[in-house]
């Protein structure tokens, strides 16, 4: 072989192990930009399963704006094209590995974009879903039936809780992690003691919960082992001209909580999101504040 004479590799050629960790490091946009198409050799590396155990879309975005008539909020017809497209290719390319699904908590699905997900994602294990608007009753009972394995639900607060805690129950016989943002009454603690008595870990962190709500689920869920509280407004015993916000949890409540392996709890008025929940009535507007600290949670299980 002359000295200085190399033989050029192809594409197809690099190491499948090598591909598969540069792939890991691309967001989901990137994943999805057409890198699957350069030859067989890539699409076979971006379809690995170590890269779709989690599918991220906390950084995916429409543009919608918010409206006086259901439900709600208008989304433009492009941002719904681009996020079909992105889970067309998501999905197709993850053959049904995924186990962690993570909606933006302002990624507004319909019901068709749900339901086309969850026939693909037969192994789900986790979801976080914070954006309802445009998701009927139907279309949510039928994802979640899809959804056998499902364990931990990420979930805005609803005004009718119970068909889909029933759903959950009848389904999911895996299912031990709820986590509520929004408000947090004593119809929806009930709701919890009834269909999900075998609840693990509970967290309404940053809302407003009513006190009898949390007796609710200290006497109710005997399986919970951690409880995440911090920064809610408490709300006690309301009377006609106003409501009492608890400053401190009292000697009953701690007694209650003291069976737990965990109960976190936060109501100091120098903490920042204690004074911010408090400044918006116990429903954070995220917005607001810093771009995904929406994500955070003191229960490391469901931080994002």
């Amino acid at each position: 072989m002359e000295e200085g004479y190399s033989v050029a590799r192809r594409w197809e050629d690099l190491d499948a192990d090598a591909l598969v960790r540069i792939f890991q490091s691309l967001n989901i946009f990137e994943l999805t930009s057409g890198i699957a198409h350069v030859c067989s050799a890539w699409r076979s590396a971006c379809s690995d399963p170590l890269l779709w155990k989690t599918l991220d879309l906390s950084m995916v975005k429409l543009n919608f704006i918010k409206t006086t008539s259901k439900p709600y909020v208008y989304v433009d017809g492009p941002s719904d094209k681009e996020l079909t497209r992105l889970l067309k290719i998501s999905l197709n390319l993850s053959q049904g590995n995924i186990r962690t699904l993570i909606f933006h908590i302002n990624l507004y699905v319909t019901d068709a974009m749900l339901t086309y997900t969850a026939e693909r994602c037969p192994h789900l294990r986790r979801l976080v879903l914070l954006a309802w608007n445009r998701i009927k009753k139907s279309g949510i009972c039928k994802a979640i039936q899809s959804w056998k394995e499902l364990e931990s639900l990420t979930m805005s607060s609803i005004t009718n809780p119970e068909y889909l805690m029933k759903e959950i129950a009848d389904n999911c016989e895996n299912f031990f992690e709820l986590k509520v943002m929004g408000p947090f009454e004593d119809k929806f603690a009930s709701t919890l003691v009834m269909y999900l008595p075998k609840l693990r870990v509970l967290s309404l962190r940053c809302s407003m919960l009513t006190r009898d709500a949390l007796i609710i689920i200290l006497d109710g869920l005997h399986s919970l082992e951690v409880l995440n509280i911090s920064h809610c407004l408490i709300e006690g015993q309301k009377t006609p001209a106003s409501r009492r916000i608890i400053k401190e949890l009292d000697e009953s409540i701690l007694e209650k909580a003291s069976r737990l392996r965990e109960f976190k709890t936060c109501m100091k008025d120098s903490c920042i999101l204690c004074q911010r929940t408090k400044a918006d009535e116990g429903l954070l507007r995220w917005y607001k504040y810093e771009e995904g600290l929406w994500k955070a949670d003191e229960v490391s299980s469901l931080a994002l």
